[in-house]
């Protein structure tokens, strides 16, 4: 048996990407129970894994022995697996957006404190190399006080009315593309920022998927309380051009950027450097360092309060959207 027994709550989709970071990591962490509302999922990911299969998760959190979950469930859904497996004892890994309201963050955040569990974002993109290497030369003040933070994710997403699924509605997604896609270089940004977002606006467009009730493409602005502005592009629509950077950061002694795997600095001295990087599986990282984190009692890199600042930024540039105004960051 693992160090670390978990319960798979919903086996469908984003699962099979964490089930490899359970392989690689099998001495510590393992998932040795799973619930998925299909019947037929859920046998048949207790079959692949050697898990015991349930449809309600929270009779698997009553049934059976386990220290923390992992939840795979549609956005709509995480709160109340959050607050269940909390009240449960049970510690937690949940996938991105952490919930959809203020008043559901609110409820996140009194359930994992007052039960005393840790909780980890599964923000596998922090797990990048070049964004690990980006963020020690950030902290090392390489390029000095920082300016401005940009951060990229858009392709060409194939889907249509017949595989989106619960995407296509605002309502079990909680927007569109912005909090679904859009969430990687949102909490991208906060990491690089180094400062609590204060405000945020948007233009959101929806140039393809027509057939979705959200857009499928924005730009949003936010600005931190450390004065950093960031810029964020994010889009199902299109694949950006080849020269496009994943992030870069501007400070007063020069800027970093990123393709997502090589990294360069360069100073206003002259001083220029690139990291050629290996590349890694992001997910596999995230599920060790989960392990890691619960075996030594060490704060995850990402916990429900970055999952919050996260979902504050994406609320306030829907608002700054809608409004056509520049919106407050709410606190929760």
């Amino acid at each position: 048996m693992p160090e670390i027994k978990v319960g798979l709550i919903g086996g469908g989709g984003i699962a099979s990407a964490h089930l490899r970071g359970y392989r690689r990591h099998a001495e510590k962490i393992g998932v040795t129970a799973v619930a998925d509302a299909l019947e037929q999922t859920a046998v048949a990911r207790g079959g692949e894994l050697g898990a015991m299969p349930y449809t309600d998760y929270r009779q698997m959190l009553e049934a059976e022995d386990l220290d923390a979950v992992d939840i795979c469930l549609p956005h709509h859904l995480h709160r109340d697996a959050i607050v269940a497996a909390a009240q449960a004892g049970k510690h937690i890994l949940c996938e991105k957006p952490l919930c959809l309201t203020v008043d559901e963050a609110a409820d996140v955040r009194e359930a994992v404190r007052a039960n005393g569990v840790t909780l980890m974002c599964a923000h596998n993109q922090l797990f990048l190399p070049a964004v690990a290497k980006a963020k020690e030369l950030l902290d090392a003040g390489t390029i000095g006080t920082v300016y401005e933070v940009r951060t990229t994710d858009s392709f060409y997403n194939d889907f249509d009315p017949s595989t989106m699924g619960w995407r296509a509605s605002s309502t079990t997604s909680g927007g569109g593309e912005l909090i679904d896609t859009g969430y990687h270089p949102t909490y991208l940004m906060l990491h690089l920022a180094g400062g609590s977002p204060v405000e945020a606006t948007a233009m959101l467009s929806t140039h393809r998927l027509k057939f979705m009730e959200g857009e499928d493409s924005a730009q949003v602005l936010i600005r931190f309380d450390n004065g950093v502005v960031g810029q964020l592009v994010t889009s199902w629509a299109y694949q950006p051009p080849a020269a496009t950077e994943r992030f870069s950061v501007v400070g007063e002694l020069g800027s970093l950027h990123s393709d997502g795997n090589s990294l360069t600095y360069q100073l206003r001295s002259g001083l220029t450097r690139t990291f050629d990087l290996e590349p890694v599986d992001t997910f596999v990282a995230e599920i060790g360092h989960f392990a890691d984190s619960l075996l030594n009692k060490t704060r995850p890199l990402h916990t429900e309060d970055e999952g919050i600042a996260v979902l504050g930024i994406l609320l306030a540039a829907y608002e700054g959207a809608r409004a056509k105004t520049i919106a407050p960051v709410l606190q929760t």
